[in-house]
């Protein structure tokens, strides 16, 4: 080790050493400090950003994932419960390469398709059928577990056989079991998506025939009756649709928060069907067929003829310019008639009728048109007034009260977190300075420590009280010497005792070199008395 180097560890060795036990209490104390806080930096500042690799993941899948993150040697960490893996964002791209090309996730809950890969030649038809509904059933499965807010789905078919034994075929139906994320409630729209997505993939399937229900084990859609909750639910979306219309434009007109709008709506649900038939004939339009016929008839017979009549006389003509003739003409005509033949399906969801009540503030009011501001609302609420719907328009004084203390409270919650945020900074600060303090003062006790250390004692020798010969005052330039005070002459300092000189020195020299006088002082003891004289 050089000499320099040496040097230094041994300053330093002999300035700890001279520290007290609160001064080496401080010292410790700081630097395990400054190493924690240098630890925890490097930590921070060398911790990579995770991002997901795989979310929404089944148990199988994630144990598969994980198992070959492991294999990698690639940190990774769970969240969600353990369905959302995440890895450094440094690897992500490529964990997604390599895993899909090991095949994972292979999504355990739903195989999918990927079940008739591995049918063998000698299956039975029986386990052909049961694998392709197996099939069926997981790529449904899959397919609703894409959409947003749904975490697993289940779907079960039942697919009745094809017999020639029965007259009539039933119907398949589907169940559908999904479970949700926490704080997710599906809507209408969701629920209608999901049975038409079962029905549709499945030949001859109705979606009166789904069932639907979430793992809370309400029912979202019944079978034979369809989505549960219909009605309230469009009912509700076109009276938040219709209320929005009507805000949006209040909002323009008399500003933000000076209007209410209410909107009441009453939906027919009800399926009907109407046909409609007209005929309509034209007397222009020529004919679609027309047969006459025609008789005639010429005998010699000249006998009387006709109808034998109560009083034994004959009624009727029994002569004629030529009595032995007959004829006769029939014709029939089929006549062209227009037909109309109208099929009208009503769907449900139609409006029935609808109240729309609005308030605006006085003070906004007091600047319009009433009667033309009742009349805009009228057109954007799309109100009927053949169909029953009323509107009702009316300026009131509004309430502020809860507006103005939420606008004070928000201040003062901002006020609040403005103080904290300083408090915390005041904190850090201080925490900081408090480190730095430290340091510096340590840093100080041992320049201290060190500069004692390398003090000697000089001998300046017998000083003259005032430097001037015999102790007499040296003359000061620009004053007199009458003016300035005559101090007594000090004292001489005694002469110091030579054994205690002799004393120092040896406690000095074995307090700088300890060993070298324990070997001195070991020598003096081995050597006989005669011979140390």
């Amino acid at each position: 080790m050089p000499a320099q180097v040496q040097a230094a560890l041994d300053r330093l060795t002999g300035a700890v050493k001279q520290f007290s036990m609160a001064q080496r209490t401080l010292a410790i104390i700081g630097v395990a400090v400054l190493v924690l806080g240098a630890v925890g930096l490097s930590s921070w500042m060398s911790r990579p950003t995770m991002s997901p690799l795989f979310t929404s993941l089944s148990g199988a899948d994630a144990s598969a994932v994980v198992d070959e993150l492991d294999a990698q040697g690639v940190a990774y960490q769970l969240a969600d419960g353990g369905s959302t893996v995440l890895v450094p964002a440094k690897n992500l791209y490529s964990q997604r390469i390599h895993l899909a090309a090991e095949g994972i996730p292979a999504n355990a809950d739903g195989a999918g398709y990927s079940l008739l890969d591995d049918m063998p030649m000698t299956s039975s038809e029986f386990q052909q059928e049961k694998t392709y509904q197996r099939a069926l059933e997981g790529e449904l499965a899959k397919t609703i577990g894409a959409i947003d807010g749904i975490d697993a789905a289940t779907v079960k078919l039942a697919i009745p056989e094809d017999t020639v034994f029965v007259d009539t075929k039933q119907d398949p139906t589907a169940s559908v079991f999904v479970r949700t994320r926490a704080g997710v409630t599906l809507s209408v729209d969701q629920v209608d998506s999901i049975v038409h997505l079962v029905s549709a993939g499945i030949p001859d399937m109705v979606p009166t025939d789904v069932s639907v229900v979430d793992a809370s084990g309400k029912v979202l859609s019944a079978v034979g009756t369809g989505t549960t909750g219909v009605s309230g639910g469009r009912e509700t979306d076109y009276e938040a649709r219709v209320q929005s219309a009507v805000q949006t434009l209040l909002d323009r007109v008399v500003g933000v928060g000076k209007s209410a709008v209410t909107v009441t709506a009453s939906l027919n649900f009800d399926e009907a069907q109407r046909t409609t038939e007209k005929f309509d004939a034209t007397p222009d339009t020529p004919p679609l067929a027309s047969s006459t016929k025609k008789e005639t008839y010429s005998g010699t017979n000249s006998s009387a003829t006709g109808v034998l009549g109560p009083d034994q006389t004959i009624v009727g003509p029994t002569t004629g310019d030529d009595p032995g003739k007959y004829s006769s003409t029939t014709e029939d005509v089929t006549n062209s008639v227009n037909k109309t033949t109208e099929v009208v399906t009503a769907a449900p969801g139609g409006v029935e009728r609808q109240s729309v009540a609005v308030v605006v503030d006085e003070k906004a009011a007091a600047a319009l048109d009433m009667t033309q501001l009742q009349a805009t609302i009228a057109a954007a609420a799309g109100i009927d007034t053949t169909r029953g719907d009323t509107l009702a328009v009316q300026a009131a004084a509004f309430d502020t009260s809860q507006a103005d203390a939420a606008a004070t409270a928000l201040a003062a919650a901002d006020a609040a977190a403005k103080t904290d945020k300083a408090n915390a900074q005041v904190r850090q600060l201080a925490t900081v300075g408090g480190v730095v303090l430290l340091v510096v003062v340590i840093v100080i006790l041992l320049a201290r420590r060190s500069g004692r250390s390398r003090r000697t004692a000089v001998d300046l020798g017998e000083l003259p009280v005032l430097g001037g010969p015999d102790g007499a005052a040296l003359g000061i330039e620009g004053s007199g010497a009458d003016e300035l005070p005559v101090l007594p002459p000090a004292p001489r300092p005694l002469e110091p005792d030579p054994v205690a000189l002799k004393r120092a020195e040896i406690t000095a020299l074995a307090d700088e070199q300890p060993e070298e006088v324990a070997d001195l002082l070991r020598s003096w003891l081995s050597t006989p008395a005669g011979a140390r004289r």
